[in-house]
């Protein structure tokens, strides 16, 4: 192969994380060659190694562009005739045109620019890209295997056919295998609807070419061994897999008796190849309509704009205390007026209750459940922290054990006070040198039920709580988790605290691991005939003493919560948040108590403007989550790999890996970093399908200790005051940024330059230290590099606040509540604690410790402290610890307290063994009385 520039990008595809970098580079590259050529002189020695080079380059950018429908195909025949007729010129100004919009994303308000530019019906072309200015611009993906002659025909039939009032414009993508939609669905973001012929083939020539790095994934949908007259069906059931917002139509000439059932659950209608195409044309754009609405948005807008007496008790409605004021009339101006105009506590004329939606807020809703692919989805104006304790509230009964990670939000942990259940805490895996925790092995869970149930407290077990993702950006094997804990408990109800992974839902790779699509997809797995087969043969091979690893079909239920805080990765208001239901028992067992639930933490005066900014966030996404969250993903490695590339970056700074945040037994595929300067490129595919827990590439923890500053000082002193940086987190020697759907190049450049502005006032700093100062300076650097104080696990609950002593499993409500009685309390130093302990008392906490950062209680109500975590506590350099009052000490209960619980708990236990036998088992007397008293 020559070594030309289209050549090298071939040959080094790891250079680019995704085929949009590969996309955008190959366009630069022909408008560097071609100004060059335009320059040239003609018969000069450079011409022809020019023009070979943009040939090269041309013949490789085809391959790519046959995916999308701007620039279109014919664009390459029209550069290519410029070259053979030596028109440099026009070589050069289409090229520039054509990657200005692709960069600018300017073709989607004028798709066919570039094509006035070729087409010999210019004026037609013309006069419908002007009034394509304020149409929505998408792209159609035909699958079908036509030849040239009939693909221009069948194009230029739904050209003529478009009403110039269409709120939608689109161009066809028209590809002629199985494999070539899959491509085009995973490279093309502006695909909205799919036509899917009968009898296409499988195979691509480009799947094995060099093309393969970027499209790994389509490996899973192997059908070559199926009949042509399958693929279609196949294809839209894979669709609706990997980017089910789509909309799917089928198009044959079969008789509709012979249609099988799973094409017309499939698709969203069929048409016949020589029936009018108006009718398919009509669909697409009534399917993107009915996706278009937002029903709750929409409404506010229409009230907003009705002359209205204002007779309730909102002054500020209608904007009439602002505007008229004297003294806060720039309050008004600031915002603007129609923020005021939709300002209402009405729930009629046209609006809706949301505590008991009937019109638009409820048809919001239903688009929403749509989107993120749940039963029911409902909306929340207080934030995530109100969804978890709605759903905790309405699902959980007091003395119902909950198994949840201890490094949740605090939320949770209130949750829990207000349910009144019995929490068994579960320790997630320690990230000592970089003072944070990962998350819970699927083992730790595992062993926690296994004790449970031989205590015969298994059937108390009702919830499972994790963070996915976690803060850090570590993502559980949801799906494994959720089989093998079915397996021990099929009844239990899983909360997935998604607040970080709102994204997830809208793109293939993230939403495997997301608890709607889970559980949606182990509801149909466990239905089938073919499961109920493959469990009986497992439960034939099982020996006597061992346990099936397979939940019983007959017995197993999905019962999925997520709660998610839209706000903070789409497009939502502050404390825009919503809880997504995948239950099948939701009906007849939780409906009654969520909804009075929902009804106890949900204000009767909730922000309309939250509720439509929810409601505008869901359209978004439905049309432009995937491209955007692809986008947040890409600039993300970018920006991971600009740190690790740079030499001055890497003396301070380094971003933390896949290896360093997830140990090596829970990375089955052995990937151990996204990007490596002297490899490229790691994908992500494997990993996400296979390993315990992947890490999330929008999170980038970027470790700091070699700077000598702390993540809080980092924080406030460099990013914020200095650059006017917001990130949220850190830890002792790492700060946090995030990437997300809003983040933009220049933001990314932007923080590249601080990082660069950083490192050289380090720099200086360091040159002009004396001895003692560099010392020091060395010291600190030390210390957040190589002392950072050993992260504790969950001790214990006290005895006294244990359901059943020596049984995981502890009363938080009661100790939180019994913390409310002074009598019962009293104050310890840290040191004083030490010395107390030395002594041989227990130390209980009366009350939640949580220390800013790291940001999780490191003790409870009713936990026991121990050597370990007295020790972290005394190491912790960070200002903010809630709970702890430094001028009084550690709030701990006292002797009286745990006397009185004491007692109180041995009375209990002997009234509950009166009712059981010796060996915890219902005693058979008594359950026969029971029996002949019934009978």
């Amino acid at each position: 192969m020559s070594k030309s520039i289209g050549a090298e990008l071939i040959v080094n595809p790891e250079k680019y994380y995704n085929i949009s970098q590969l996309r955008t580079q190959f366009w630069n590259e022909l408008k560097k060659k071609s100004f060059k050529l335009n320059r040239v002189k003609h018969g000069d020695a450079h011409e022809d190694q020019l023009k070979s080079e943009i040939a090269s380059l041309t013949k490789n950018l085809k391959v790519i562009e046959q995916y999308w429908a701007f620039p279109g195909l014919d664009t390459f025949d029209y550069l290519n005739g410029c070259i053979k007729n030596e028109e440099y010129r026009n070589l050069y100004n289409t090229i520039s045109e054509v990657t200005r919009l692709l960069i600018s994303d300017g073709y989607r308000s004028n798709p066919f620019t570039s094509q006035q530019l070729i087409s010999a019906k210019k004026s037609k072309r013309k006069s419908e890209a002007i009034s394509a200015e304020k149409r929505r611009y998408f792209e159609v993906l035909m699958v079908d295997n036509l030849n040239d002659s009939e693909e221009a025909e069948l194009k230029q039939k739904l050209f003529d056919i478009r009403d110039p009032k269409d709120k939608f414009i689109y161009q066809l993508v028209v590809v002629r295998t199985f494999e070539d939609a899959l491509i085009a669905l995973q490279f093309n973001h502006n695909i909205q609807a799919c036509v899917v012929r009968y009898g296409i083939q499988f195979k691509s020539k480009h799947a094995n070419g060099w093309l393969k790095q970027f499209i790994t994934s389509i490996d899973q949908w192997d059908f070559s061994d199926r009949m042509e007259s399958e693929l279609a069906k196949l294809l839209g059931e894979t669709i609706k897999e990997i980017r089910p917002e789509l909309d799917t139509y089928y198009v044959t000439d079969t008789g509709i008796q012979l249609i099988p059932d799973s094409v017309m659950e499939n698709f969203k209608r069929i048409f016949y190849r020589k029936e009018d195409l108006q009718e398919l044309h009509l669909s697409i754009i009534q399917g993107l309509m009915d996706r278009y609405q937002t029903p709750f948005f929409s409404a506010l807008k229409e009230y907003s704009k009705k002359p209205t007496g204002v007779f309730h008790a909102m002054p500020i409605s209608r904007g009439n205390s602002i505007f008229k004021s004297n003294w806060i009339d720039d309050f008004g101006e600031f915002y603007g007026r129609n923020i005021f105009l939709a300002e209402t506590s009405s729930t009629t004329g046209g609006l809706d209750s949301l505590l008991q939606p009937t019109g638009p807020l409820k048809k919001a809703q239903e688009l929403a459940a749509q989107a993120f692919g749940s039963q029911h989805t409902f909306f929340v104006t207080n934030g995530t922290s109100t969804s978890n304790k709605i759903v905790l509230q309405a699902l959980v009964e007091p003395g119902d054990i909950i198994l949840i990670d201890r490094d949740c939000h605090k939320s949770h942990h209130y949750g829990m006070v207000l349910s009144g259940s019995t929490v068994a805490y579960l320790d997630s895996y320690p990230l000592e040198d970089f003072s944070m925790y990962g998350a819970v092995p699927l083992e730790v869970i595992k062993e926690k039920l296994w004790a449970l149930k031989k205590a015969n407290r298994l059937d108390k077990v009702k919830m499972l709580l994790l963070t996915n993702c976690t803060f850090d950006g570590l993502v559980y094997n949801v799906e494994r988790v959720m089989e093998e804990i079915l397996a021990i408990k099929p009844d239990m109800v899983f909360l997935w605290d998604e607040a970080w992974f709102g994204f997830a839902a809208f793109t293939h790779i993230y939403k495997q691991r997301t608890g709607m699509n889970v559980a949606r997809r182990l509801a149909h797995k466990y239905s089938s005939d073919e499961y109920a087969i493959e469990y009986e043969r497992h439960i034939t091979k099982l020996g006597k003493d061992e346990i099936p690893l397979m939940p019983n079909p007959e017995r197993v239920r999905i019962r999925v919560y997520a709660t998610q805080s839209t706000h903070k990765t789409l497009s939502s208001m502050r404390q825009g948040s919503m809880i997504h239901i995948y239950d099948q028992d939701f009906k007849r067992k939780s409906e009654a108590s969520f909804h009075e639930a929902y009804m106890t933490h949900t204000s009767t005066s909730p922000n309309y403007q939250i509720l439509a900014s929810l409601d505008a966030g869901r359209r978004q996404v439905s049309f432009e989550g995937f491209e955007l969250v692809e986008k947040s993903i890409d600039l993300a490695m970018t920006l991971r790999a600009k740190i690790n590339d740079h030499p001055k970056l890497k003396k301070y700074f380094k971003v933390l890996t896949v290896e360093d945040l997830i140990p090596k037994k829970f990375r089955l595929s052995g990937l151990t970093q996204y990007y490596d300067p002297r490899v490229g490129w790691s994908r992500l595919e494997g990993a996400w399908s296979t390993d315990e827990f992947v890490l999330d590439p929008t999170k980038i923890n970027l470790h700091i200790g070699n700077t000598g500053v702390d993540g809080d000082t980092f924080k406030n002193q460099y990013l914020m005051d200095q650059f006017n940086i917001q990130i949220n987190k850190t830890s002792r020697n790492s700060v946090l940024f995030m990437t997300n759907i809003g983040t933009t190049r220049s933001s990314v450049s932007y923080l590249l330059g601080v990082l660069l502005k950083i490192s050289s006032q380090l720099d200086d700093k360091v040159r002009s230290m004396n001895p003692e100062e560099l010392r020091i300076h060395q010291g600190k650097v030390h210390s957040l590099t190589n002392e950072t104080p050993p992260l504790p696990d969950f001790s214990y609950f006290h005895d006294s606040f244990r359901a059943v002593p020596g049984v995981p499993g502890g009363d938080l409500r009661e100790a939180y509540f019994l913390a409310y009685k002074e009598e019962y309390c009293e104050y310890l130093k840290l040191m004083e604690c030490r010395k107390r302990m030395d002594e041989g008392r227990v130390i209980v906490s009366s009350s939640f410790v949580i220390p800013y950062p790291p940001g999780f209680p490191i003790l409870v109500p009713g936990q026991v402290m121990t050597e370990d975590i007295l020790n972290f506590f005394v190491a912790l350099d960070v200002k903010e610890i809630h709970g702890y009052r430094p001028d009084l000490g550690l709030r701990i209960f006292n002797e009286k307290a745990l006397n009185r619980q004491k007692a109180s708990s041995a009375m209990g236990s002997a009234m509950s063994m009166g009712a059981l036998g010796t060996n915890g088992k219902t005693s058979r007397s008594k359950s026969k009385r029971k029996t002949k008293t019934t009978k």
